[in-house]
């Protein structure tokens, strides 16, 4: 059991529902319709972790990616598929649950990481589940609330844009290893060195968005988080010419302060 848990890709499935439950709060979803959201997030997100496991194990096993229990032989590749098909199974009623275009919505999410694990990870396109995926989790959160309102405009977009960061700094550590298996996405097109340099351009623009995106002026806070995101930035592509880890972890303090700004106009998703 604990190994077919770590097959899941427990990191970003634990932190995705947590986030996407903390916004449920701060937009005002009950207790336990922000139970619910999380429930078919956590569901959702496992059923992708589980499929991108079960499907990528043989490349895995051929680049030597060692600490993946499916390459280790702590767990079958037939267990990880049933487990990623029942938390697909979990995840349809528990999405529709939180009502028709909710659960559409988000389902439309998961179908499209899903097709990222199965087909378009090794294509040009390998970016379009991840904008896709991304900005269907706060409009799938939106359209739980009661009324089901559409989603704000910005809400959309800088999910959509924290997707398209995210997929670079996923495949920025692995693009040697993919490319020696065949992996040709947009990132191993773009070469690591462009990738590295674009990293932060979405992540920004997330941050753009969401200072200014809402109605009214943008507050404060949202102009120093701007700020804050646009310095990170440069300082991360600056020092990243020389030590590479610094560019990562200049777009992961950014994506932290998006978050964070995403939290505070939680009020305003629809």
């Amino acid at each position: 059991m604990y190994a077919l848990a770590g097959s899941c890709h427990p990191g970003p499935v634990v932190a995705v529902t947590a986030l996407m439950v903390a916004l449920a709060v701060t937009a005002d979803q009950s207790a336990a319709r922000s139970l619910l959201t999380g429930a078919a997030v956590l569901t959702g997100q496992l059923s992708v972790g589980w499929c991108n496991d079960a499907f990528d194990a043989h490349r895995d096993t051929a680049a030597g990616r060692r600490g993946k229990p499916v390459v280790d032989g702590a767990v079958g590749v037939r267990q990880v598929w049933w487990a990623a098909y029942a938390a697909l199974a979990l995840c349809v009623p528990l999405s529709f649950a939180c009502g028709l275009c909710a659960g559409v919505v988000h389902l439309a999410g998961v179908a499209a990481a899903w097709g990222y694990n199965l087909w378009l990870k090794a294509t040009a396109w390998s970016w379009a589940p991840y904008a896709v995926g991304f900005a269907a989790l706060p409009a799938f959160v939106a359209l739980g609330l009661p009324e089901h309102p559409w989603p704000a405009w910005w809400v959309v977009t800088t999910g959509a844009m924290l997707g398209v960061g995210a997929h670079l700094g996923d495949v920025l550590p692995d693009i040697r290893e993919d490319l020696a298996t065949g992996v040709r996405g947009w990132p191993h097109r773009l070469g690591r060195q462009r990738a590295r340099l674009l990293l932060p351009v979405p992540l920004v623009a997330a941050s753009a968005v969401l200072a200014l995106g809402p109605v009214g002026p943008p507050g404060r806070w949202a102009a120093a988080a701007l700020v804050a995101s646009s310095v990170l930035a440069v300082a991360g592509t600056l020092l990243g010419r020389r030590w590479e880890q610094a560019a990562f972890s200049a777009a992961v303090a950014v994506a932290v302060v998006d978050v964070a700004l995403l939290l505070l106009r939680g009020t305003g998703l629809a």
